[in-house]
């Protein structure tokens, strides 16, 4: 009979689909998904909700729900959890409790079965196999170390062990989305289990190039497998191997140009001059000339190996990883041919962890480890300048000085003769990172139920960079013409041919030592309430700006220029007025220009984890306060050549949380998440050099609100799920909605471009058979108009907007 219902099913809708796992159907109410699935967590001692921390724990019904396919969208869905979907794969800037980061090392981990992901270039994967996530906020430096100081999220796959069978996904959806994925879990004894499986999707793109004929600039397709066996030797010891690649290739960096920015007009406005908007007819749209696109292979593989005795567990995790990709962008963002940049990175990462640690349910409860960490990454970005460039940058630039220029100076006058300029850069960045921890808790303390944890961590860390970067010769002529009253004569003098070169080549390194404290007070009764307070320290790993160097050649190729003219046979007898009007820049060392120190901050934090009317209501509560230092801020070069992270001094971040989630029947349930984050600088000031050489006050930003940080995050979702009768084609008829909303949101550390509070309502009907379900599904029904990303470069402003109204279905079933 289930078969027979099966094929109508089938028979009544041609496309889509994906299956009702065997265990709970009504998961998404409220169930201890670490009780229905176990996996083991090499480092805690108890269950998430059971510790003196904020967590959240997605099931797969809860990821289905929301439609989690992949980490980006998790925003809202965690409170205070915001990861803007825009450009690429290459960037998943992920922001907790006002940490963020946009380029460089992530404010946030990614652990996936045990194992670290080091580059948040790897973060944005397929999540067609995932078991369980596990988000913690707060730092977790103190049992996970570098990169944790906002948070960590943990990514569980499925267990063959657990389930069995063949499970088959397809998907279709609006705007020409397609998926489809195939994994086999296969239980071959008690001693050993396998699952292995393979997935593609093709995504024909939501946003359309003005400049390319309206081609779709953010097409993609992807594709890749995993494999996870484990296998039982014995009864107390655990062997898992873990191997996934995945390839993807996609256009991106869909940027809207929305005009002059407001800090360009309003810095205009104070020197008492007005900027004219010379791309009016291009506001509004995407214009870029060149196609810009990312394509990236990610290899990830691991060895588990858990040994239990009576009274320990004793565990290994190896993990690597091989990245390697290409961006390649039209870095002006417009229809002129100004210059681009192709990045390719080449990235392998040994990590090595060691963990001796108490059974649960111990008075006295403990955690030992080391950690030890080797990445190698080769980054190479060359800048290449086109016509537009060549005449609109680099000779223009000088160009319009000369034009400024007193009345009684000479006319000066530079023309660049190549047709194009490559800017080369080749880096070697590599990263060694050590670090050993321990972390004790005493139960019952004084009196039942109170409890005290206290946490250290050692870490060390050392960076290298060897770097190469050098521009082609440049050749390029200079006239100078001095005006003379009547009757003295006019001088006019022009040198031909002259060249200029610029480069470095080079090595520096630096090492940093961290101390990383953890202190919990937690108070327990009843079953699992607990009430709890929390100090500790996060740190974020300093680094190197390798995007910086096309801005330290633009300076040093001037400086060679002015060289090659004082030296050229017709100018050699002016020198000295060449300096009188032509200044060389200062071109800062390699080492004070490119590195950015590591970020770190205190965590304050206070919560409860409630289980209330019978076990029918979960809330989750918090409240923190976090002191960041040396707070590392993103930002477009002066010049528009690159971006850099630099240390902005301090900033605080104070804010709630709540979660609460209800059965309020056996049909209905509901679930509410909520967060609020108060982000300003408190010590972060720009300055510049007068004319006279004194430093001044170029921009304050203390008091401002710290970019890309939500005020609100807001997410409230039910489930209203329907019992079919016996005659009826299907078991059970689901329906799920939720409303995801966030912000406000600045973009700038000026405080002047921002998106206000936004929502977008989403909702998805299951229609189950058996261990079959077809689902229909909405994304943005309402189809919201907002702001995704904001950036400024070289006085223009660009905006990628949210995903537009999306309609699908899908199809999964086991066998």
């Amino acid at each position: 009979m289930k078969t027979k219902k099966i094929m109508i099913a089938l028979m009544l809708l041609t496309a889509g689909t994906a299956w009702a796992e065997n265990f709970p159907k009504d998961s998404l109410k409220i169930v201890d998904i670490e009780e229905v699935v176990v996996i083991a967590t090499p480092k805690e001692n108890r269950k998430l909700r059971d510790l003196p921390m904020a967590a959240t724990v997605l099931s797969q019904e809860n990821m289905r729900a929301n439609q989690v396919n992949s980490v980006k969208k998790l925003t809202g869905i965690v409170p205070n959890l915001f990861i803007p979907d825009y450009g690429s794969k290459l960037t998943t800037s992920i922001y907790i409790r006002g940490i963020g980061s946009r380029i460089n090392t992530p404010s946030v981990g990614l652990y996936v079965d045990n194992i670290p992901y080091i580059d948040k270039s790897a973060f944005d994967f397929n999540y067609a196999d995932i078991e369980r996530i596990d988000v913690l906020r707060g730092p977790q430096a103190t049992l996970y170390g570098r990169n944790t100081m906002g948070g960590l999220i943990k990514v569980h796959t499925k267990s063959p062990f657990t389930y069995q069978g063949t499970d088959i996904r397809m998907g279709a959806a609006t705007y020409n989305d397609y998926n489809i994925s195939l994994t086999h879990y296969h239980r071959l004894s008690d001693r050993f289990a396998f699952s292995t499986g393979g997935f593609y999707e093709h995504t024909g793109g939501f946003f359309e190039n003005s400049a390319r004929d309206n081609e779709k600039v953010d097409k993609s397709n992807a594709g890749g497998g995993r494999f996870r066996g484990i296998y039982l030797p014995t009864s107390n010891l655990k062997i898992g191997l873990a191997l996934s690649y995945e390839y993807s290739d996609q256009g991106g960096y869909p940027y809207y140009y929305t005009g002059i920015t407001p800090s360009a007009i309003a810095k205009a406005k104070e020197k008492g001059k007005e900027m004219t908007e010379d791309r009016a007819d291009y506001i509004g749209k995407i214009s870029y000339n060149d196609r810009s696109s990312y394509r990236r292979g990610l290899l990830n593989t691991g060895v588990n190996i858990e040994y239990q005795a009576q009274n320990f567990i004793l565990s290994a995790v190896t993990g690597y990883q091989n990245l390697n990709d290409r961006m390649f962008l039209d870095q002006d963002f417009t229809e002129k041919a100004i210059y681009t940049l192709e990045q390719k990175q080449k990235s392998n990462t040994i990590s090595e962890e060691i963990v001796f640690k108490s059974k649960a349910n111990k008075r006295y409860q403990w955690a030992t480890g080391v950690f030890g960490l080797y990445q190698t990454l080769n980054t190479k970005g060359p800048v290449t300048f086109w016509e537009d460039g060549v005449k609109n940058v680099i000779e223009g630039n000088v160009n319009n000085i000369f034009d400024g220029m007193k009345p009684s100076a000479p006319k000066l006058h530079l023309a660049v003769n190549n047709p194009t300029l490559l800017v080369g850069g080749d880096f070697s960045t590599p990263i060694w990172n050590a670090g050993v921890f321990h972390q004790s808790t005493l139960n019952d303390l004084f009196v039942k139920g109170l409890s005290f944890t206290i946490g250290l961590r050692l870490d060390y860390e050392k960076m290298s960079m060897k770097y190469t970067s050098v521009s082609d010769p440049t050749d390029f002529n200079f006239s100078m013409k001095m005006m003379a009253p009547p009757p003295m004569p006019s001088m006019s003098l022009e040198a031909k041919n002259l060249l200029a070169n610029a480069g470095y080549d080079g090595k520096i390194s630096d090492d940093y030592v961290q101390l990383l404290p953890k202190f919990a007070l937690q108070y327990e009764w009843g079953k699992r309430n607990n009430v709890y307070a929390t100090v500790s320290k996060g740190y974020r790993s300093g680094g190197y700006n390798v995007q910086m160097f096309s801005d330290l050649i633009s300076g040093d190729l001037k400086n060679s220029m002015i060289d090659a003219i004082k030296e050229s046979d017709e100018f050699s007898k002016f020198a000295a007025m060449i300096d009188q009007y032509v200044e060389k820049d200062e071109v800062p060392e390699v080492k004070e220009a490119t590195r950015y120190k590591p970020e770190y901050s205190w965590n304050y934090e206070v919560g409860s984890h409630l289980t209330l009317w019978e076990g029918k209501l979960w809330a989750d509560l918090s409240a923190f306060y976090m002191d960041m230092h040396d707070q590392q801020i993103s930002q477009f070069a002066a010049s528009g050549l690159g971006r850099t992270t630099l240390n902005a001094g301090k900033s605080r971040s104070y804010g709630a949380e709540a979660s609460l989630r209800a059965n309020l029947t056996n049909k209905l349930s509901l679930n509410v998440s909520y967060g609020y984050t108060y982000a300003t600088f408190t010590d972060y000031v720009e300055y510049e050099k007068d004319k006279e050489g004194k430093l001044t006050i170029k921009d304050d930003y203390n008091g401002k609100y710290v970019p890309f940080v939500p005020k609100h995050t807001l997410n409230i979702g039910g489930e209203y799920a329907i019992t079919c009768s016996p005659r009826s084609i299907f078991d059970r008829v689901v329906f799920q909605a939720n409303y995801n909303a966030a912000g406000r949101i600045y973009w700038t550390e000026q405080n002047d471009v921002s998106q206000s509070f936004y929502g977008t309502l989403n909702w998805r009907t299951n229609l189950e058979i058996g261990d079959a379900m077809i689902s229909f599904w909405a994304r943005n029904f309402l189809n919201k108009d907002y702001a995704a990303f904001y950036f400024e470069t070289m006085n223009k402003g660009f905006m990628q907007k949210g995903r537009p109204m999306q309609f699908g279905i899908d199809l999964r079933c086991r066998f």
